[in-house]
């Protein structure tokens, strides 16, 4: 570990308040909420042209129910309680995949990638310091929102296939003292950490990429297991609220689904740029030496 990161462990370690509320008063001054807004919107014009590309080309080599059921579950680590409605999106446009055309495909592609670009521009406010210091080309910039999507793909693919083994060996059991111990247990735990490692994973290779510069593994984990946790929490709130104060299909009936989806994705973008927001504070903290407290201001008495 070099001296910048002891330097930055140390002060974040000694002052975690004071660090946390550097952070908060950071991503206040960037418009965290004003970029994670933009952010999330695009999202939306994203998730469902980006499931079709992946689904339609995992379909050649998963089966396709397996597949939906794989997409359907790991959906609800982003829109909780609101996957089944995507999912039926995806199914249908499976049905008819023979009627897709060049033209589709790559209308497809460039709103799949708006998402991406909004992305990256919301994470040059952040790493401002590191604009100043270093552009990326704008190629490169053109270029690797298609990467991404690629690297996206072959992710779901592994996924797919490892949830897949875990949910056979959960049909398993185990014959131990005379006694038959069901595995469906085990296999939901490690679904369960499968998907969390999987978030933290995708969390932490947003922030190695998008960000200009080099940016370390470490300070990446950093931020992934930042806004993973965070979100973990934010899904469980969002979830119990809306299964059980929440009125929102009856304020908005028909448009509930698709405002339910918006704001998942408005809160996943503020904790995802706030995971950024803590890595851009953690590297200046390596940098710039904490300022020390003023001293106060003492008068010696004049004896007489």
């Amino acid at each position: 570990m070099n001296l910048l990161n002891r330097r930055a462990l140390a002060y974040v370690a000694g002052h975690p308040m004071d660090f946390t509320l550097q952070c908060l008063k950071g991503f206040r001054a960037n418009q965290g909420l004003l970029l994670a807004g933009a952010v999330a919107y695009y999202s939306l014009l994203s998730i469902l042209p980006l499931l079709m590309l992946a689904v339609v080309a995992l379909s050649h080599i998963i089966a396709q129910d397996e597949l939906l059921a794989a997409v359907g579950r790991y959906l609800n680590w982003l829109v909780p309680g609101q996957s089944q409605p995507i999912v039926a999106e995806v199914a249908h446009f499976l049905e008819h995949r023979d009627l897709v055309g060049g033209v589709l495909v790559i209308t497809m592609l460039f709103f799949s990638s708006l998402a991406f670009t909004v992305l990256e521009n919301a994470m040059c406010v952040i790493f401002k310091h590191r604009v100043e210091i270093r552009r990326r080309h704008f190629l490169i910039s053109a270029v690797m929102p298609y990467c991404y999507i690629l690297s996206l793909g072959v992710g779901m693919l592994l996924v797919t296939l490892v949830a897949g083994s875990l949910q056979v060996m959960g049909e398993e059991s185990v014959q131990l003292f005379g006694y038959s111990w069901s595995l469906n247990g085990v296999s939901g735990v490690l679904l369960y950490l499968l998907g969390l490692a999987g978030e933290v994973l995708v969390l932490s290779s947003i922030y190695l990429v998008m960000p200009v510069g080099r940016l370390s593994l470490s300070h990446a984990l950093i931020g992934g297991v930042t806004a993973a946790l965070l979100w973990e929490i934010a899904r469980r709130i969002l979830v119990w609220y809306f299964s059980t104060l929440s009125q929102v299909n009856v304020v908005y009936g028909s448009m509930t689904t698709a405002i339910i989806v918006m704001f998942s994705l408005e809160i996943g973008a503020t904790l995802l740029l706030f995971g950024a927001q803590v890595i851009s504070e953690f590297e200046r903290a390596g940098r710039e030496a904490p300022q020390p407290a003023p001293k106060p201001l003492v008068t010696e008495t004049i004896s007489k």
